[in-house]
């Protein structure tokens, strides 16, 4: 297949992932394959709560071995945030396709989409790239300047491996497309060469996306057709309150965007199987979603 859709989730995100699903089932005009990985533990869990909803669930453990040069027990010990980025990251060595949409759990599509809007006439996917100026704009008008000086910091990190200077370029916001060639470039290019894995990488700098974007540009894998975010990501609340107070909602977006994600520690009634912490924790939570400050 030229294209699928992959999501990495948790059980945690089971609700998330429904929510997805049933997005995807709703609005897939192409009737694009939709695969989902979790641990081998949650696999029969992800199966009964999205069965019907055309998913094929999968496990992580399947996607890693077919890397033998990544350590399972090590991987085992990372945290999730950074185990889940290499576990995406490695989706292409099944070979199911050529590119693939990699989602989170907390996206939900808000409008019909179809492969042209992920792919080129060439069938090559288009790249999520650009200076992340609309984030970091917004972040000046809010006084956080740490989002602008992490921005910079997380770019360089990466950005100086492949002595590349010039502009400091995002490669995300997630759901971006990936494809295999490039995946492979930075593998034989860059990692195998140093004898290193793509766990060591994100253990440098845990940036998937970035040293995906990296390799793009460094070896030129495949053409570069680069392309705005295609889902409207709110990173902090108070850019939520500010599109809500400006009266932008799902209609607006959807003409810009295909789908939107609210990060999932706004949304924690939607945990599986409930919302943890005490009430008094939860209430607080809810009431700084509410002004804007989470």
């Amino acid at each position: 297949m030229s294209l699928v859709l992959y999501c990495k989730s948790y059980r945690t995100d089971l609700k998330r992932a429904v929510r997805l699903a049933r997005s995807v089932r709703q609005f897939n005009a192409d009737a694009i394959a939709f695969y989902l990985s979790a641990p081998q533990a949650d696999v029969a869990l992800f199966r009964e709560h999205l069965a019907g909803l055309g998913v094929e669930v999968i496990a992580d453990e399947l996607i890693v071995g077919r890397n033998p040069r990544l350590d399972p027990a090590r991987l085992a010990s990372l945290p999730g945030s950074l185990s889940q980025q290499i576990v995406k990251s490695e989706f292409w060595r099944l070979g199911i396709a050529d590119s693939y949409l990699c989602l989170d759990s907390d996206a939900v599509f808000i409008r019909p989409f179809g492969r042209s809007d992920f792919l080129c006439e060439n069938g090559l996917p288009y790249s999520v790239m650009d200076e992340s100026r609309e984030l970091l704009e917004a972040a000046l008008v809010a006084r956080k300047p740490e989002v602008v000086r992490n921005f910079f910091d997380e770019a360089a990190s990466v950005q100086s491996r492949f002595e590349r200077s010039g502009r400091a370029f995002a490669f995300g916001p997630f759901p971006v497309i990936w494809h295999k060639a490039v995946w492979e470039s930075l593998e034989s290019q860059f990692l195998a060469p140093r004898a290193m894995s793509l766990l060591d990488a994100i253990e440098l700098a845990p940036l998937e996306s970035r040293w995906y974007g990296e390799a793009l540009l460094r070896y030129q894998a495949i053409s570069l057709m680069p392309c705005q975010p295609l889902f409207k990501v709110y990173h902090y609340a108070w850019q939520l309150d500010r599109d809500r107070r400006a009266g932008v909602g799902l209609e607006q977006l959807a003409q810009l965007y295909s789908g939107v994600i609210y990060q999932s520690a706004w949304e924690r009634e939607m945990d599986w199987p409930r919302e943890g912490g005490s009430w008094s924790s939860r209430l607080a939570r809810r009431l700084r979603r509410r002004l804007g400050r989470s």
